[in-house]
């Protein structure tokens, strides 16, 4: 098992035409976004347009939560729903979403057919909160602190973690990890694999 942790100077933060985006994992290593190359795919956007249209993806399944401002989304031109803070939504990357609302949001892009995972929020109101990490071999979790700090368990091993850091689970098959918080924190929890 690998647990690393990662701060801001270990994200890599690019323009894009309505803000930017800072990639916090992707896999494999050395894997590109604009060469839609990756399994998986971790990353936070500003968004500082009233109005924005999402980029095609269209071999990719992505889940999408807001850390601040709220989100409204539209696919396919269908009915309108509104993201609050750390309410996750997954859609399919071929969609044609719009959104409105500037914010900043937390991504998870899965390849079709290639990768799994998903992405929740974990609140930790001052205690632990315990949880297992995936089962399946190759398997990745990411834990971002969007709000505290805690301290983060997993095999033997302990990380403190502020926000705006992230803890990296790597290999870890079933292990129990644990998020322990002297005041309340918010956390949000992506996991991806390989299918």
């Amino acid at each position: 098992m690998n647990m690393t942790l990662l701060r801001p100077e270990d994200y890599i933060t690019t323009q894009w035409s309505g803000g930017t985006t800072t990639q916090l994992a992707i896999a494999p290593c050395g894997a590109v976004y604009a060469e839609r190359n990756f399994l998986w795919r971790l990353s936070s956007a500003t968004v500082d347009l009233d109005e924005s249209d999402f980029t095609a993806l269209p071999d990719y399944r992505r889940w999408i939560s807001t850390l601040r401002g709220d989100m409204t989304l539209t696919h396919n031109g269908g009915e309108a729903l509104t993201l609050h803070p750390y309410d996750v939504h997954e859609f399919d990357g071929g969609d044609d979403t719009h959104s409105w609302g500037k914010c900043k949001d937390f991504n998870l892009m899965l390849r079709k057919g290639k990768a799994d995972g998903s992405i929740r929020t974990i609140r930790v109101g001052g205690g632990a909160f315990s949880f297992r990490t995936p089962a399946q071999a190759h398997s990745m979790m990411l834990l971002y602190c969007a709000e505290g700090n805690a301290a983060v368990r997993c095999g033997g091993k302990m990380l403190g973690v502020a926000a705006g850091e992230s803890v990296l689970i790597e290999d870890s098959a079933g292990a129990t990890a644990t998020i322990e918080s002297a005041a309340p924190a918010v956390f949000m929890a992506a996991q991806a694999w390989e299918n």
